[in-house]
């Protein structure tokens, strides 16, 4: 019995029903219900997926849909599937897509498979192309659109409303239309929404805003999301060194880079990358983790040899080896609280030369103030625990230690790899967990050696 496709079902229960239905051997029906389904709605699906399923599912899918659906998918799936299309099939896709995605696509293809594409295609899309790959990864023009519509400033009001009735439709995400001399550099911008309820025999000049803001061509993409972010744009028109106007960034751009930002940092935290694909091959997944937790092992052996350097003071003090655990586990809980509001501060460009030092500041005296409470009170419940107040004095001293390294690392640590290039989501939390936990360890057992050990 087919299985039919309600408007009001979730994409849970459309890859539930998808999955039985290719169970059954069921494949013109499955195809149907993929024609039917919206590109963002496929491309979830297709990373839901494990890796036999999506290929099927891939075979089944309308070859003029693929533009749409590789747009939306994770950086990892969307490049395994395009190393398995045609150079036409590849060709094809690029028709529809924006210049921005079309870039990204070609730049993970091997040379000979990346000429192979550009010779199937158009002469139109080879310029789009070569445009699109002349900007950095990872800047404005990396991710902005050529899909601009522009006036000129003495052109009345009713002359462009009705050029715009013979256009038919704009670019998706315009609320404004930019205004630019004859060599193309910008004058400023003038609303969709102004347009509709001016005098109609207003001219542009009269109603543009001169004031408008541009992007530079080579500005980070996390700056231009945080430009967006504050002033709560919906587009903004990027210009080369000259001010001449060379596309638009949208709202939908902005929104990928923020969220894959948000992703790295998520992803980062663990050692893994951002585009790692859920589904993805065993031997290959367990080859990335393998090598973070290479370097996470050497960083456990190097707290570990601070405990041996005291195995004396272990083996005749037992209780020591009980409560040792206490002193690195609330540094790194303490320090990881100041490491996450420094790396937010930093991807929001809230943090500088400026005004850094204040900041180190502030979190060092933090960390010693909630040192001073915590060390109080792990005293007093040591002391009532084991009736021993020398050992209570010993672990409270060590938690303050710890406690105020922790926050002077945690503010200090992240600022220092951003200066040496290395991204602070990706390496700060290994850095710091090895600094609280070998600073935890060494106060506490030294302490101990000191005060306890007869």
């Amino acid at each position: 019995m087919p299985i039919e496709v309600l408007d009001n079902e979730t994409t849970d229960q459309r890859l539930n029903q998808l999955n039985k239905a290719l169970g059954s051997g069921m494949f013109v029906h499955v195809r149907n219900m993929l024609q039917d389904m919206a590109a963002t709605d496929i491309a979830f699906i297709l990373e839901s997926s494990p890796p036999r399923t999506r290929q099927v599912l891939w075979q089944l899918i309308d070859q003029e849909h693929t533009g749409e659906i590789l747009d939306e998918l994770g950086e990892e799936l969307k490049d395994n599937l395009i190393r398995q299309m045609s150079p036409e099939r590849v060709a094809k896709a690029a028709e529809n897509m924006d210049t921005d995605d079309l870039a990204y696509i070609l730049r993970s293809l091997p040379d000979s498979v990346f000429n192979e594409v550009l010779q199937s295609m158009s002469a139109q899309d080879r310029v789009r192309v070569e445009q699109a790959l002349s900007y950095p990864d990872d800047t404005a023009g990396s991710i902005m659109n050529t899909d601009t519509v522009t006036l000129r400033p003495d052109v009345n009001i009713d002359v462009i409303l009705r050029y715009l009735r013979i256009r038919g439709e704009l670019p998706a995400a315009t609320d404004m239309l930019y205004v630019v001399d004859k060599q193309d550099r910008v004058l400023g911008g003038v609303r969709i929404a102004d347009l509709l309820t001016c005098n109609p025999d207003s001219s542009i000049r009269e109603i543009m805003a001169a004031d408008l803001e541009a992007i530079p061509v080579g500005m980070s993409d996390s700056e231009v999301a945080q430009l967006f972010e504050r002033h709560d744009w919906v587009s903004a028109p990027v210009i080369d060194d000259d001010n001449k106007l060379l596309g638009r960034i949208t709202i939908d751009d902005v929104v990928d880079v923020i969220r894959e930002d948000a992703e790295h940092s998520m992803m980062g935290m663990a050692g893994m990358d951002d585009d790692t694909d859920t589904f993805g091959p065993v031997l290959k997944s367990t080859f990335r983790r393998s090598l973070w937790l290479t370097v996470n092992l050497f960083a456990a052996l190097l707290a570990a040899s601070v405990s041996n350097m005291f195995e004396g003071t272990l083996e005749q003090f037992a209780t020591i080896a009980i409560l040792m655990t206490i002193v690195p586990s609330m540094g790194g809980v303490a320090g990881n609280q100041t490491l996450a509001l420094v790396i937010r501060g930093i991807a929001l460009g809230q943090i500088g030369q400026s005004n850094s030092r204040w900041l180190i500041g502030k979190e060092l005296a933090i960390g010693f103030l909630n040192g001073l409470l915590w060390s109080v009170l792990v005293f007093a419940a040591v002391w009532a625990w084991k009736g021993d107040i020398t050992l209570g004095a010993t672990i409270g001293g060590a938690m303050l230690i710890n406690m105020t390294v922790a926050g002077l690392a945690g503010a200090s640590i992240p600022l220092l790899l951003k200066k040496m290039n290395i991204d602070p989501a990706l390496a700060g939390g290994m850095v710091l967990t090895t600094v609280t936990d070998v600073i935890g360890l060494f106060a506490f057992l030294g302490l101990a050696t000191v005060f306890l050990i007869k």
